[in-house]
């Protein structure tokens, strides 16, 4: 088994393969590329039997094979290499020979059988996503999702698909993000929850492709494929909490404001609240909002006036400041509206501006109680 293959061109794939591979795996053979070779196409594999990813790569070659080769050590070779074509040989004695134009490198391999299979879907439903507009659904949603493992439904991403359009749903349970977008739809109603991991991975590698992404999922498995690309993982089982019922519908109180503004202002303040309540507060009167925070251990203490255009009562409400600055700066729009009704109640943060036709943004933040 031989093929040759340009240096740049193999380490840009694996790259991208090789954030799949788990640091420490319970399986040996899963820190190893999967090499399966069949004439010019060589497709190459890594997973940790939760998500796996693979990539076809056109290379030069009349033969045909399996092999597993270690990924830190390839990775690590292919680094140092200026752009030139490598030639793979496996040789009888179970070790891959690299042939560079400065010297020959030697790898043990493992049989490829040896890797694990991956699924197959049986009569997977498909919906197809544009990639940039999946990119921006998994970014905007991602921060929000949880790390509680009790709560493990929580932890991941939910994907609603329906012939009205496609909606991507995170919580912690104290913070919310929905985006939902009706120029892009499904054919049928459908519905699961994807892990952080492999939308981490697709976040990276969606925003610089222009194509479609073809999306066929099963009650347990969800597979994305798009250029040279299919990554496939296991969905997290369980039931998503209904999130429609925690969003208010009643909120009287509006409050628009520069975003920048307003993210430099809770940034700063925020320097001095407490360190394990991180929490701000926000008086709001007429056309003034007044952000303070105060760390009484420490006799820290701060207060900034800003210019807001206000319509309610009067209030003043508590937040976590954490909370606050990570939506802020996920949110692409000049001007912010935070929708409030009660100082106990979720306040509700949306962009004004800065929207495509179709696209929604609602975030939800749930107040921390103020000591008067």
């Amino acid at each position: 088994m031989k093929f040759i293959v340009s240096s740049s061109y193999l380490l840009k794939q694996l790259q991208v393969l090789g954030s799949v591979i788990n640091s420490s795996n319970t399986l040996p053979i899963l820190d190893n590329f999967l090499f399966e070779l069949d004439h010019n196409e060589l497709t190459v594999s890594s997973s940790d039997l939760e998500t796996t990813m693979s990539a076809t790569l056109a290379i030069d070659s009349t033969s045909v094979g399996s092999v597993a080769v270690p990924a830190k050590l390839l990775l690590e070779i292919l680094k140092t290499f200026p752009e030139q074509p490598l030639t793979f040989t496996v040789e009888e004695n179970s070790t891959i020979e690299i042939s560079s134009n400065s010297g020959k490198y030697a790898l043990a391999y493992a049989p490829g059988e040896e890797f694990p299979k991956s699924v197959n879907l049986d009569e997977p439903s498909v919906t197809l996503v544009p990639a940039d507009v999946l990119a921006t659904a998994i970014s905007k949603t991602i921060f929000a999702a949880g790390n509680d493992d009790l709560r493990p439904v929580m932890s991941g991403v939910f994907f609603q698909f329906s012939p009205q359009g496609l909606t991507f749903v995170a919580t912690d349970a104290h913070k919310l993000v929905k985006y939902a977008r009706t120029d892009v739809t499904a054919s049928q109603v459908a519905d699961f929850i994807m892990p952080k991991k492999p939308l981490t991975i697709l976040k990276n590698i969606l925003s610089t492709s222009d194509a479609e992404v073809k999306i066929e999922y099963n009650d347990s498995n969800a597979t994305f494929s798009f250029d040279n690309y299919v990554l496939m993982c296991r969905l997290i089982d369980g039931k998503y909490p209904n999130y429609e019922a925690v969003i208010p519908k009643e909120n009287p109180n509006k409050l628009m404001i520069d975003r920048s503004q307003f993210l430099s202002s809770v940034r700063r303040v925020a320097i001095f609240s407490n360190k394990t309540t991180h929490q701000i507060r926000l008086k709001i009167a007429g056309a003034e909002l007044n952000v303070s925070a105060e760390d009484i251990d420490y006799s820290n203490k701060a207060e900034e006036r800003l210019t807001c255009d206000y319509q309610g009562d009067d209030m003043q409400i508590g937040y976590n400041s954490r909370f606050l600055t990570e939506m802020l700066t996920n949110l692409q729009s000049d001007m912010i509206m935070l929708e409030m009704s009660l100082p106990n109640r979720a306040g509700i943060l949306t962009p004004i501006d800065g929207l495509e036709d179709g696209e929604t943004v609602t975030m939800l933040v749930m107040p921390v109680m103020l000591n008067s």
